[in-house]
């Protein structure tokens, strides 16, 4: 399938790239957020996953992939003011759903704060509000990797940490793209670490108690640096908080395995559409067979 393609004005001085996916006539829009130093062609089994059930909208933010040609980067951007392009988009494309995925869930967390209309649920994949002792050792090294623009040490790092369960094809693709980046996306990556190492994710949880809508968690069973555990803990801050943890699978879900991508796809799916396929949201571990 191939997407509609635009470049959006929002925010005022950011120009983004979008992707629209449209589907069957009458299906509801999900819109989703990259994780840092990602691009739209991250999603690309995420799409597979969702559509035609659903009509897909991606984008780059404007430091990255096909937008970052687009603007200007005269300041680093902030995860409020990313949540406010969010909001735009949102309304563009008329979207109902926000889905997001690991250092997004901040951003997506932050928009939803905020209560948009349109809004009626969304997904966190592999985040956490907890910075626990694997993850806090992964930020600082890639803190200094990003400091010392060391580019192979980066693209290494993030393949023996979070992306230690992908498979080999998927972890030389990884290495080649985040060893590729421009200099503005290390910039930014660095500037957001630095925003979580400073609050401790302080913000998001602040702002999770505003959100108005229920919010599926869904984390690994074998991630050790969002784990589905600590993911348990935004259940003292979203007033509507589910969890589902998805066996046999790391930080990057649907990219690891035939058996996690089935069973990530059955949860959304079964999650957005409402179809009651899980009844206990809040204990179930999903398997895919």
């Amino acid at each position: 399938m191939r997407p509609e393609t635009a470049v959006l004005n929002v925010q005022g001085p950011y120009r983004v790239y979008t992707e629209f996916y449209r589907s069957n006539p009458g299906a509801s829009t999900v819109i989703l957020v990259n994780g840092s130093l990602a691009t739209t062609a991250s999603f690309a089994q995420t799409v597979r996953n969702l559509t035609p059930r659903l009509n897909v909208v991606l984008y780059d933010q404007p430091y990255a992939g096909k937008s970052r040609e687009h603007n200007g980067h005269q300041h680093l951007i902030s995860k409020a003011e990313e949540s406010r392009i969010l909001l735009d988009l949102i309304e563009h494309f008329r979207a109902s759903h926000v889905m997001s995925f690991s250092w997004g869930g901040a951003c997506a967390m932050l928009a939803l704060a905020q209560r948009p209309r349109r809004i009626e649920s969304a997904v966190v994949n592999s985040f956490s509000p907890i910075i626990n002792p694997p993850m806090r050792d992964y930020l600082d090294r890639g803190c200094q990797a990003l400091a010392d623009r060391n580019r192979q040490q980066i693209a290494t790092l993030i393949n023996a940490t979070i992306g230690k369960h992908l498979p080999p094809l998927f972890k030389r693709f990884n290495h080649r793209h985040v060893s590729s980046l421009a200099e503005q996306e290390y910039a930014q990556t660095q500037h957001h670490v630095n925003e979580v190492l400073h609050d401790d994710l302080g913000t998001t949880l602040t702002a999770a108690r505003d959100i108005d809508v229920p919010v599926l968690f869904v984390n690994g069973e074998w991630d050790e640096y969002t784990t589905p555990e600590d993911a348990r803990a935004f259940g003292g801050h979203v007033r509507d908080a589910r969890f589902v943890s998805i066996a046999q699978a790391g930080h990057f879900l649907d990219m690891e395995h035939k058996a996690a991508c089935e069973g990530h796809r059955r949860v959304l799916l079964g999650f957005f559409e409402d179809r009651g396929e899980v009844r206990d949201w809040k204990a179930m571990r999903a398997v895919a067979v």
